[in-house]
């Protein structure tokens, strides 16, 4: 039974382009992701959105809340936790690119999740964030009316980095028309506060625990991109949100990156240190790619 591996049809033309010459790859857009976690009890649950099929880039496929970075991510904010230098020299960047890498992942968090971690002192965190005026700001972000730096000086707010922890980082291959550098966090879900379906690109949301994810994407049954998969199954040693936030200090953040190559009239497509999403392509062959049945919702 073939699993839920993203895959698009275009891939292997595109492969092809990429290796004779006549695609120029573009360049990646910094953007975060945060995999928010609650304990249930037995595992922590990790909160995934299914990005509807009507979406350009991964439709239908099962993700976490995230997206680019704003430019205006980088503009002064109420810092809480480590310091910008060793956001810096955590993710390899410089110290205003950290910032706004750690501003997009909570930022969208807020925005396609509803939930923000943030608050009015440097050891607390917002409550409930249901309500309309939260809605009104919220939207205004996603409109790109209101910068998060205002949004968090509207509200007397410091962005709490130490709730967050960086997890790792993936880059979209060369040859894709959409490409990101992609940094992933893990989260707790601040006590009080409660997810929510708020984004435009997603048609269902789901808490689920990082095994039940893999074990439906092994039968096919949930699509996810590989970066999505392995994260989950690297969640799964874990038996609280609090044991992953303490192991993401210790975690390689060197970028996975996909490679393609030409080889014995095949096309053979990998991503280093995760053999299992190798694949084998016959040149002029483009493999069906997944159908996934709707999946869990919440």
């Amino acid at each position: 039974m073939a699993n839920g591996q993203w895959y698009p049809p275009e891939w292997p033309d595109r492969i092809r382009a990429l290796a004779d010459g006549t695609l120029t790859p573009v360049t990646p857009k910094r953007a975060a992701t945060v995999m928010l976690l609650k304990d249930t009890g037995t595992a922590p649950a990790v909160h995934m959105l299914r990005r509807r099929s009507s979406m350009a880039f991964a439709g239908g496929a099962y993700a976490y809340p995230g997206g680019g970075v704003d430019p205006r991510d980088e503009h002064p904010i109420r810092w809480a936790g480590p310091t910008r230098a060793w956001w810096a020299a955590r993710l390899g960047v410089e110290e205003a690119t950290a910032q706004a890498i750690v501003c997009a992942a909570v930022r969208e968090t807020y925005e396609e999740a509803g939930v923000l971690l943030a608050g009015p002192t440097d050891d607390s965190v917002v409550g409930d964030t249901t309500g309309d005026d939260w809605e009104t700001d919220r939207a205004a972000l996603v409109a790109r009316d209101l910068s998060f730096a205002e949004f968090l000086d509207r509200r007397g707010l410091a962005l709490r980095s130490d709730l967050l922890g960086a997890w790792t980082r993936w880059i979209t291959p060369e040859f894709e028309p959409r490409r990101y550098d992609t940094w992933f966090f893990v989260a707790a879900l601040p006590h009080g506060q409660r997810t929510r379906n708020a984004s435009t690109e997603a048609d269902r949301t789901v808490w689920i625990h990082p095994t039940d994810a893999a074990a439906a994407y092994d039968k096919g049954e949930l699509l996810m991109m590989p970066p999505t998969i392995a994260t989950l199954r690297q969640l799964t040693p874990y038996d609280t949100a609090a044991e992953a936030l303490a192991a993401a200090p210790d975690r390689d953040l060197t970028p996975v990156l996909a490679k393609a190559r030409l080889e014995d009239g095949e096309i053979v497509l990998a991503w280093p240190g995760h053999d299992e999403f190798t694949k084998h392509i016959p040149t002029g062959q483009a493999p069906a790619p997944p159908t996934a049945p709707e999946g869990p919702h919440a």
